[in-house]
């Protein structure tokens, strides 16, 4: 099982219980599946995902698998796990198959898409375009449907950006509904195991299955936050507004600012930011010390932003995470959705520049650090500009909504199909 912190030898998987792997037979051509990660798990014989092929994210944990999470210092000081994370056995039972391990951004600590050490997948809905991460395997596998859907995880963004980009299906659960044990860690405080679909059918097939609760749970009113919807480039705006209208077709709605105030999403990205980061280094400072491992240029800036992060900061952002928790779950009541951007453009040209890369990502992260300091699960549904590039609208919904608001999703991206555009 792979540890956070410290240096564990490599050793030879010892379980028995395992399943055998068999030989890698996908062609990828999208540079999705990392190198060690290329076997393949078949799933019972029946069940309600039997006949389905899923990959999964190279931050799950796989018996006799070597898990890298997208560092080649990670993968050589973390031992090979002699236990599957709990997501990919159940998904096994339902009679899936998983076809290996997809390529992370370093330790999940961005929503770009790239990797200083193993390359940059290719986005098959705008291949001039990155995928987006962190789960950019996990969206680029699922783009050029090498396989139905993949496991992701998203603790700022990392399942939203990447669907919104690779115009598939996504979601960020609700915090703490599904286990993270036996999954390498970003921020164990904002971390979330999600999915990734290029199919409706399939997408709410895979929630049926992971998970709990019900999809009748009511949701009976509609919020379109024009501060939010303000953040988002002028493409995203007539299909925020299809979807907006076509809810508001059966339930009451409302536009409204969700932050209360001129400038209050920044003042959330900031807290969101230092409370993550500081989360971060008590999870990793100690094997980041001790192995010293080589990161790219960007993720080696934030791990540095993060040793520096002091305890009165971080508290200071806990605080204010109480403030827009209280405040984003009060608007939203028990039976409210906020349709939203999934990210705030397009996705940037492979070769963009720093700077505009870092002002994508502050502008993005105002609007998915709503979901992640209130806890609560967005589905992103796949849409395109009328350049005819990939782009997600989300639905925000109460705290273990998960399956109804799957349900609300894809039932209004059925019904807007063939003018939403």
């Amino acid at each position: 099982m792979n540890t956070a912190s410290g240096i564990a030898p490599v050793i030879t998987n010892t379980n028995t219980n395992a399943t055998t792997a068999t030989a890698f037979d996908i062609d990828d051509h999208v540079g999705a599946f990392v190198a060690h990660g290329r076997f393949t798990l078949a799933g019972a014989a029946s069940g309600p995902l039997a006949g389905l092929r899923f990959a999964a994210k190279d931050l799950f944990d796989v018996a006799g698998q070597p898990t890298g999470a997208g560092n080649p210092d990670w993968l050589r000081t973390h031992a090979i796990p002699r236990r599957s994370n709990a997501l990919v056995d159940q998904l096994l039972q339902a009679g899936a198959t998983l076809v290996g391990k997809t390529l992370t951004d370093e330790l999940a600590y961005s929503i770009h898409g790239d990797n200083h050490h193993y390359g940059t997948p290719i986005n098959s809905a705008a291949p001039e375009r990155v995928p987006g991460g962190s789960s950019s395997g996990s969206a680029a596998a699922v783009a050029a449907r090498l396989c139905d859907f993949a496991l992701g995880t998203d603790t700022g963004g990392s399942t939203r950006v990447p669907a919104s980009y690779c115009g598939v299906w996504g979601l960020r659960t609700s915090f703490g509904l599904l286990s993270t044990a036996s999954m390498a860690p970003l921020c164990p405080s904002f971390d979330t195991a999600t999915w990734l679909a290029h199919d409706p059918e399939v997408f709410e097939r895979v929630g049926r299955t992971l998970l709990p609760g019900t999809a009748d749970t009511p949701l009976r009113t509609v919020l379109l936050p024009f501060d939010m919807l303000e953040l988002a480039d002028p493409e995203f705006h007539p299909v925020l507004h299809r979807v907006y209208e076509g809810l508001r077709s059966t339930m009451p709605g409302e536009h409204m600012r969700l932050s209360g105030a001129e400038g209050e999403l920044e003042r959330w990205r900031q807290a969101y930011v230092s409370a993550s980061a500081y989360d971060a280094w008590q999870c990793h400072g100690d094997w980041i010390s001790q192995t010293r491992p080589a990161f790219g240029p960007a993720v080696q800036a934030r791990w540095d932003m993060a040793r520096d992060t002091s305890a009165e900061t971080a508290r200071a952002a806990r605080e204010k995470q109480d403030l827009v928790r209280h405040r984003v779950r009060t608007l939203l009541g028990a039976d409210g959705v906020a349709v939203i951007p999934s990210a705030s453009s397009v996705a940037p040209l492979r070769d963009a520049s720093a700077a505009e890369i870092d002002q994508v990502r502050a502008r993005t992260f105002r609007l998915t650090c709503v979901a992640g300091l209130a806890g609560l699960p967005q589905v992103s549904l796949p849409f395109t500009s009328p350049a005819g590039l990939p782009i997600g609208v989300s639905l925000l919904g109460p705290a273990g909504s998960d399956l109804a608001l799957i349900g609300l999703a894809t039932r209004i991206w059925r019904t807007l199909q063939g003018g939403a555009g």
